[in-house]
């Protein structure tokens, strides 16, 4: 973004410091120099903030009435040519503030050149950024919220389902697929919490601190606040306009939890491979050879899009390190990672979603692939609810796992004489151990897999939800 002290790509146009130069522009120069071809989003925060500073420069008496009011106008005339797509970009139009002021100007005429008093291109950029910002991170609290809800009534629907849990890619315990589902969301919770967090941060109004050293004119700056919806000003001009905190937390934000999206994509493509989960059609395309293949497309993006992620904050912030106090030109790289990461959480959310609602689990090879030997917890455990260590029960289970592996049987086959001849303690009632659905229950403590339990955290996905929305 230009700079106030920068020349506009014409040196000697109305909106620069041109009057500061004599020649030329190179023309690569100024396609290298410009950013309206990315920076136009923010017309809308732009015109806003122009709207208020007019009105603030009027409280202090720079414009007259009539000026606060023929600026405003033409401003909002300016706004609904931006709605209708009827604005035109000329040459020389180097960034949102050229191109909006020059035509703000051609409607009202040379009134439009007292918009500027006092302020700078590095405030009214760091002030669009910021209200762009806080606009977009609210609107993916909206996604986020659909995704929690959408992703919560789906594993209340599949609750009775039970599945096997993992731990290094090993089958562990029997769990259920509601409680495999939730712990995807619950991150992704976690990520709604911090960018809610991220918020108040960016929510502060660094408009009339000028170029770096404040405005001469006294502009009220908590009024300019109010006005543009902000929590606050910022506390020191030099460093407002150049502060990029927020873009920076947002990026690290955007990467964390595209992570978290990354895992759950992982999750499902493996459960798709072993048959548990069906992908529907409309996220998976076929092969241009092999007829049979149905490849977890929209997955895989889900999952590569964490790297880039992780490149755009790491890029960007080894940009800001090295810079001195004030604006820099240095500053105008945070726009396009910033935009692309809102876009790309904005379809990954979206993405996420659909797959979740519309894939199908497969009850029957969920269950298949349960097997006994995934209650050898189980096993031990009944020994411990009579009065046996559980170091000593531990021991004792892995013995019976390791007799039915050289039996070549499944250690629910193992009889009652077998079981004692390990331990003494084994009782008849043993048998009651294999089954998974009491072991399941078994799980009741807070945040366990049981189904109570699992409810409950369905429960509080979707009252936090709410909050979002």
């Amino acid at each position: 973004m230009t700079s106030n002290e920068q020349p506009t790509g014409t040196r000697g146009g109305l909106f620069g410091a041109g009057g500061r130069f004599k020649g030329g522009t190179d023309p690569i120069m100024e396609k290298f120099n410009e950013s309206i071809s990315f920076d136009k989003r923010m017309w809308a925060q732009d015109i806003r903030g122009s709207i208020a500073y007019a009105k603030a420069i009027g409280k202090v008496g720079i414009i007259s009435d009539e000026e606060v009011k023929l600026l405003v106008e033409g401003l909002e005339q300016v706004y609904k040519e931006w709605e209708e797509g009827t604005i035109e970009i000329k040459p020389g139009d180097e960034d949102i503030h050229t191109l909006n002021e020059r035509r703000l100007t051609e409607i009202i005429g040379p009134t439009g050149g007292k918009l500027h008093t006092g302020r700078s291109r590095n405030d009214q950029v760091a002030t669009d950024t910021r209200l762009w910002t806080v606009e977009a991170e609210r609107d993916i609290l909206k996604d986020m919220a659909t995704l929690l809800t959408e992703g919560a009534l789906y594993a209340k629907q599949h609750i009775d389902i039970l599945m096997a849990g993992y731990t290094h890619l090993q089958p562990a315990q029997p769990i259920r697929f509601s409680h495999w589902l939730m712990s995807h969301l619950t991150p992704l919770m976690r990520d709604a919490q911090r960018l809610k967090d991220l918020i108040p941060r960016a929510n502060q109004c660094p408009l009339g601190s000028g170029a770096l050293a404040g405005n001469a004119f006294g502009v009220d700056r908590t009024f300019l606040a109010k006005e543009l919806g902000f929590d606050g000003v910022t506390p020191n001009s030099l460093d407002s306009v150049c502060d990029r905190d927020f873009v920076v937390e947002f990026l690290m934000w955007h990467a964390l939890m595209l992570t978290h999206i990354s895992q759950f994509a992982e999750d499902v493509i493996i459960n798709n491979l072993l048959k548990g989960i069906d992908i529907d059609d409309a996220y998976a395309t076929g092969s241009s050879l092999m007829p049979q293949k149905k490849n977890p497309d929209a997955l895989e993006l889900l999952r590569g899009k964490a790297g880039i992620a992780l490149g755009k904050a790491v890029g960007f912030t080894a940009t800001l390190k090295g810079l001195p106090r004030a604006y820099n030109k240095d500053l105008q790289e945070d726009k396009v990672p910033l935009f692309e990461a809102v876009d790309t959480v904005k379809d990954c959310l979206a993405i996420a979603t659909g797959v979740i609602v519309t894939m199908k689990p497969n009850p029957e090879m969920l269950k298949k692939a349960l097997s006994p030997e995934m209650l050898a917890t189980d096993l031990a455990d009944y020994l411990v609810r009579k009065g046996v260590p559980f170091r000593e029960t531990h021991h004792i289970s892995g013995a019976c796992v390791r007799l039915a592996e050289e039996q070549k049987v499944s250690i629910d086959t193992l009889t009652l004489e077998q079981l004692q001849a390990i331990d003494s303690r084994f009782e008849a009632d043993v048998t009651k151990v294999w089954d998974y659905e009491v072991s399941v229950e078994r799980k009741s403590s807070i945040g366990g897999t049981c189904k109570a339990s699992v409810l409950k955290q369905i429960d509080d996905i979707l009252d936090f939800a709410k909050t979002l929305a």
